[in-house]
């Protein structure tokens, strides 16, 4: 007898790819459950526009807790497990190297561990949400399936142990369990601390006189941007095929850090010209003659990877994926966008409370 049981099991559900997974499953019929740690700040913005749907549920677990993940799975029996939980920030995993080998490395074996001591093995199939940032000091370009892999951060190294984890518990106990090597993929839900996104709301904030200048690291940094709700669509076809392999998930095209940036400030109507090398190059707003960008060595990174490029004709060819659905030009206009109506409500917000303030000063309001 078939089995049309369609159970999704996210981690990292409140994450960009998390909740774009989330929407993109529930419309497929799936029953989606999504693990979240507890937190007294709420941190599910992201997903809060699916919280009430019938076939949308949440479990709090943590990476680093093994009986957690046992519990949930044992409970829920998911048909396809998506682990995209992660420290995925490179600059933090010099901060705090231990914590994301615990999450980012022994997480993915504790989520495999799970699966098969709950007798899953063989019902169940594994995503993991691997990285481009594994090939680091690339020794080839583009890079694909058989480049060969250097680390260049902590967080690199780590994602590298659980990439190679995944295909030991595909071979060695015939698991259904595969990687996407995710290129950068972006989204108007990119967090704040990203490069794209920092980019995107600085342009929106200095166009609305919200912030004065834009410091950035190294301009000169190569990467294959794609867009997230593209790419989540890549992962669910990663796991419909007959036989589990491993997959490159990008565009094929590739920008540096300063065209993302002149593109950006291009659609809220500056036009940025960019004068000299290295930490002494500024990008000047050629109307006004203002320095509005700067290079700060604070967020030059102890290793650097600068050339990143993926190639995808192993996902077009074998999954039926268009890597091009959505142009690099119009990632950044939709991020731009966005941020340029957030930025906004911000000001209309803090126009509220200054006349508020105002009223109450003059006595006009109690």
């Amino acid at each position: 007898m078939k089995n049309d049981r369609k159970v999704a099991f996210i981690t990292g559900v409140t994450g960009q790819d998390g909740s774009y997974l989330s929407e993109f499953l529930l419309e497929k019929g799936y029953e989606v459950h999504g693990m979240i740690r507890r937190s007294s700040v709420d941190y599910r913005e992201r997903i809060a526009h699916l919280e009430g749907k019938p076939h949308f549920h949440l479990h709090y677990g943590h990476m680093g807790d093994s009986m957690a993940l046992m519990q949930i799975i044992s409970q829920i029996r998911p048909t396809e497990i998506y682990n995209l939980a992660a420290q995925s920030h490179v600059q933090v995993s010099f901060d705090s190297p231990e914590f994301t080998a615990n999450v980012d490395a022994t997480g993915v074996l504790r989520v495999l561990e799970a699966v098969r001591l709950c007798g899953l093995a063989d019902q169940c199939r594994i995503y993991q949400a691997s990285t481009s940032e594994l090939y680091g000091k690339v020794e080839e370009v583009p890079q694909n399936e058989n480049t060969p892999f250097h680390p260049y951060s902590p967080y690199a190294v780590a994602k590298l142990y659980g990439y190679w984890i995944v295909k030991e518990y595909r071979e060695a106990y015939n698991m259904y369990c595969c990687s996407g090597i995710l290129f950068n993929h972006e989204s108007e839900r990119r967090g704040e601390t990203f490069v794209t996104r920092k980019i995107t709301l600085a342009a929106a904030r200095i166009k609305q006189g919200k912030q004065e200048k834009l410091y950035l690291g190294n301009l000169d940094s190569l990467r294959d941007w794609g867009y997230a709700k593209d790419y989540v669509e890549c992962m669910w076809l990663i796991l419909q095929q007959k036989k589990a392999e491993d997959f490159v998930i990008a565009t094929g095209v590739q920008h540096s850090v300063r065209e993302f940036c002149q593109l950006a400030f291009h659609h809220v109507g500056i036009c940025l010209e960019f004068q000299g090398k290295g930490l002494e190059e500024k990008g000047i707003d050629k109307a006004t003659g203002k320095v509005l960008v700067e290079v700060s060595p604070d967020f030059y990174r102890p290793t650097d990877v600068v050339n990143l490029w993926g190639d995808p004709t192993k996902a077009r060819a074998k999954l039926g994926w268009n890597p091009n659905k959505t142009s690099f030009e119009e990632l950044v206009k939709l991020m731009v966008d966005h941020d340029m109506e957030q930025v906004a409500v911000e000001r209309a917000s803090d126009q509220v409370r200054t006349n508020l303030a105002e009223y109450l000063e003059k006595g006009i309001v109690k």
